[in-house]
C-alpha cells in the first residue's frame, strides 16, 4: 500500500511538471534575417529542452508586439529602442541601462516581462574599413571628429533618412563637435552605404552595429565614445502569464542571452546573408557549439 502511495505521488508529480510545461510557447519574429535566426534558435533551444513550440517569423514589428500584448505571441527578441521609442513614445535620451529599466517598467504594466539583455546592440553606427583605421588610426567617433578638424579629408555615406532626422548626422555632429560639408556626404540607400565603403568610394559609412557586411568586408565600427546613438539592446521579452506557466523559461532565455554579442550577432548574419546558409543550419550550429543541444 505503502509503495502504491508512493508511486500515486511520483505520478501525481510528474503530471504537475508536465502541466507546467503543457502549454504551447509561440515564438515570435521580425521579418529581417536576424530575427529569423533568432527565432530559429529560440525555438530549436526550447524545443530540445521538452517545450512544445510553435514558431512565427516573417512578421511586421508593430504588427508582432501588437500580437504579443493580445497574447498570440508568447515570446520574441525585442530592441530596447524601439520599444522605448516606437512603442512608448519616450524622445527623452537615455543612456543603455536607463532605457532597458524604463522599458522594462513600461511593458511590464501591459503584462510582458524583459528579461536579461544581451551585448548585441543593433543601433546606428559609423564603419571604416580596417586597413583605413590601421593607417588613420581613428577607432572612436572622437577620433573622428578630430580628423575633421585637424583637416583630414574624409568622404561619408549614409542614407537619406539618417541624413535628415532629427536625431540624426546634424546633431551628431554638434554632439561630438565637428563639421563635414555637404559635398562630402553622400546620400544613398542603406544597402549602397556597404558597397560603397568596401569599394573605397567613401572613407565613413552609416551601418547598423549587428549587420553581417560588417565582419564579410572588413569593416570595424567606430566606438560610440559619448553615446549619442539609442541604445537597441536585443533582448528576450515574454509575457507574465507564460513565465508563470513555465517557471524555468526565464533562466533558460538568460542563459542564451549571455551568449549573444555584436560581434557573434554579425558572424551569425553573415552566414546567412553572405555565405548563402540556411537560417535554420545557422541557429542549429550555434546551439551545437554552445552545447545546447
Amino acid at each position: 500500500m505503502k509503495r502504491l502511495m508512493m508511486t500515486l505521488s511520483g505520478l501525481a508529480l510528474a503530471g504537475a511538471m508536465t502541466t507546467a510545461q503543457a502549454e504551447e510557447i509561440v515564438v515570435g519574429g521580425k521579418n529581417f534575417t536576424e530575427q529569423q535566426i533568432l527565432a530559429s534558435m529560440t525555438s530549436q533551444y526550447l524545443s530540445g529542452l521538452g517545450y512544445d513550440v510553435e514558431t512565427r517569423a516573417g512578421m511586421g514589428s508593430a504588427v508582432l508586439r501588437q500580437a504579443q500584448e493580445n497574447g498570440q505571441i508568447d515570446l520574441y527578441w525585442e530592441y530596447t529602442g524601439t520599444s522605448l521609442i516606437n512603442y512608448n513614445d519616450v524622445t527623452e535620451s537615455l543612456s543603455p541601462e536607463e532605457t532597458y529599466e524604463r522599458v522594462k517598467e513600461l511593458d511590464g504594466e501591459k503584462g510582458l516581462v524583459w528579461l536579461e539583455p544581451s551585448a548585441a546592440n543593433n543601433t546606428y553606427a559609423l564603419a571604416m574599413r580596417e586597413e583605413s583605421v590601421e593607417e588613420t588610426g581613428i577607432e572612436s567617433l572622437s577620433d573622428l571628429a578630430q580628423a575633421v578638424n585637424d583637416g583630414e579629408e574624409l568622404t561619408f555615406a549614409m542614407n537619406a533618412e539618417f541624413y535628415a532626422r532629427e536625431d540624426g548626422w546634424r546633431p551628431l555632429q554638434q554632439a561630438y563637435d565637428f563639421r563635414v560639408g555637404r559635398g562630402e556626404v553622400k546620400r544613398m540607400d542603406s544597402g549602397l552605404v556597404y558597397q560603397a565603403l568596401r569599394d573605397g568610394q567613401v572613407d565613413v559609412g552609416l551601418v547598423f552595429a549587428t549587420d553581417g557586411r560588417i565582419p564579410a568586408f572588413d569593416f570595424q565600427v567606430l566606438e560610440d565614445d559619448q553615446a549619442f546613438f539609442p541604445a537597441y539592446a536585443l533582448t528576450p521579452v515574454v509575457r507574465e502569464e507564460t513565465l508563470e506557466a513555465n517557471p524555468d523559461l526565464a533562466e533558460q532565455m538568460n542563459t542564451l542571452s549571455a551568449l549573444l554579442d555584436d560581434e557573434t550577432m554579425a558572424t551569425l548574419n553573415a552566414r546567412v546573408d553572405v555565405e548563402r546558409e540556411t537560417i535554420e543550419d545557422v541557429a542549429q550550429s550555434f546551439l551545437d557549439d554552445n552545447e545546447l543541444l
